[in-house]
């Protein structure tokens, strides 16, 4: 069964690393949800305001939004039981990688772009 991931911060823009993840995961065959708080559609896949407005489970959350964005929308990600979140690079800092660990999620620094075996500049 394909995994559901939220990219956080997706984004319409195709030069925007946010956009190349929701190309990459579906690439990977992944459930796709994009977050965004006004796009309604991004690679013709409904975009979500929230994690909490997605009905369902989602398997992962991967952050491309800045730090301090991202240290507003993790506790929505706990509260919707997210267990695996990815901190894309420049959307990780200190004080967010901090508040991941001190809400009991064990953050990933990492391009998640790259642990797919893909490289985010040729999507």
């Amino acid at each position: 069964m394909a995994k559901t991931v939220a990219v956080i911060g997706a984004s319409n823009n195709r030069e925007k690393f946010g956009n190349r993840a929701v190309r990459a995961y579906r690439a990977q065959g992944y459930t796709v949800v994009p977050i965004h708080p006004s796009e309604r559609e991004i690679e013709g896949l409904p975009a979500f305001k929230s994690v909490l407005d997605v009905p369902g489970t989602i398997d992962l959350a991967s952050f491309y939004v800045p730090p301090e964005i991202g240290e507003q929308v993790i506790e929505e990600v706990v509260a919707k039981a997210i267990p695996e979140v990815w901190l894309n690079p420049g959307a990780d800092s200190d004080a967010l990688i901090e508040k991941t660990r001190a809400l009991g999620l064990r953050p990933i620094v990492a391009c998640s772009i790259v642990s797919l075996g893909m490289n985010p500049y040729r999507l």
